[in-house]
């Protein structure tokens, strides 16, 4: 009898893991570790032959950035609340995008749904504090921004559910539209001012209360309370039932008699309120004014977060303040050394982001050497 043809196996496959078993879990989170080890070990490289640094030195005075450990006892110094800001207002976006990105719907729009919400919440500062004020004028301005984040959300989905456009491109777009109708507002507004300044300076109407002796405090309490809504929203509600099918296959939607067109306007409606939600926290709680900086750049840092994620909200919350903490670690180490400047501490921020992205690689698909034994056809 003939033999078979003798087939070859490669050295490496690449197969998909199965994601789903629970007993796992703790395998991934052992890969974040290693990851975060490694991170770490290439940063201290870079420091000490680059810029011939104690590395261990390095890394305490990036801790020092956020927790301010020669300064007070406390946790909740200034600059720990600080760091705890910028973490609320990157999470509080990226708990936006969640809906969107679980649906498919690559919302890369959110840095213009987050201006033309700052964007309500100032016109209604500087405009109708002449007729209301107190918690009346709060809640219009909580009212308005969230209606224009939803409209700016809505706008591409429209065109997504009826004509089926890329989403990628109508939200990017739109936020170079949102930023220039901005720089529009801004320049009416001061007339021959050089800058637009802080609203209500005086009067502080429209404010936040102070809370711990900050303004934005009121704005980590609202972003801690949607991270638990939308997570209880996307994980037992009916919509976020269909949010998942649809992301999943729009065929199976389709057999499941679920209206998809319906499913793509609600969910990005939702997911631009949010985003307006986050531009009123920005100059209620923060800066006190709008200019096309309000959003920080945190629509697009918010990617990273929601995917890392893996659109879970709760774990949303650990990579938004480990994205914050390099921020203000970078930021330090900066200022403290003088052989660091701005590129080589976003440097060693960017190392440890890149092992943690590179990671989900083999969060996902695992490595099969070749067995050494031969196949036959």
């Amino acid at each position: 009898m003939a033999k078979g043809n003798v087939i070859k196996e490669p050295l490496v496959r690449v197969v998909k893991r199965d994601t789903r078993s629970t007993a796992k879990t703790y395998k991934f989170v052992l890969i974040r570790v290693a990851a975060v080890i490694l991170a770490l070990i290439v940063d201290a490289l870079f420091i000490f032959f680059i810029t011939g640094l104690n590395p261990i030195s390095v890394y305490t005075t990036m801790f020092k950035g956020t927790f301010d450990f020669e300064y007070g006892s406390t946790l909740f110094t200034a600059k720990f609340l600080t760091t705890v800001r910028d973490m609320a207002l990157l999470l509080g976006i990226a708990v936006a995008l969640a809906p969107a990105f679980k649906m498919r719907f690559w919302n890369i729009g959110a840095e213009g749904q987050v201006l033309m919400g700052a964007l309500a919440t100032a016109c209604v500062m500087q405009y109708g504090v002449k007729y209301v004020s107190g918690p009346v004028l709060m809640i219009i301005m909580f009212v308005m921004a969230v209606i224009a984040g939803a409209v700016w959300g809505i706008l591409p989905a429209i065109f997504k559910a009826k004509w089926k456009t890329n989403e990628t491109l109508f939200t990017l777009m739109m936020n170079y539209i949102a930023i220039n109708i901005i720089s529009f507002a801004t320049n009416v507004w001061r007339g021959k001012k050089s800058t637009l300044g802080t609203i209500n300076s005086i009067s502080r109407e429209g404010w936040f209360p102070k809370i711990l002796n900050q303004d934005f405090t009121l704005g980590i309490i609202m972003v801690f309370a949607l991270v638990v809504l939308v997570f209880i929203y996307l994980k037992y509600s009916k919509h976020g039932y269909e949010i998942s099918v649809v992301g999943e296959s729009e065929n199976t939607a389709k057999y499941a008699g679920i209206n998809i067109k319906k499913v793509i306007i609600r969910t990005m409606a939702i997911s631009g309120a949010i985003c307006g939600l986050c531009g009123f926290m920005v100059v209620a709680g923060k800066d006190h004014t709008v200019s096309t900086g309000s959003a920080g750049g945190y629509g697009f840092t918010a990617i990273i977060v929601a995917w890392m994620a893996k659109f879970n909200t709760f774990f949303m919350m650990l990579i938004a303040f480990l994205i914050a903490f390099l921020e203000h670690g970078a930021s330090e180490i900066h200022s403290t050394y003088a052989v660091i400047n701005d590129y080589a501490a976003d440097i060693i921020s960017a190392v440890i982001l890149f092992f943690l992205i590179g990671c989900e690689f083999f969060i996902n698909y695992r490595l099969v050497f070749r067995s050494g034994r031969k196949k036959e056809a």
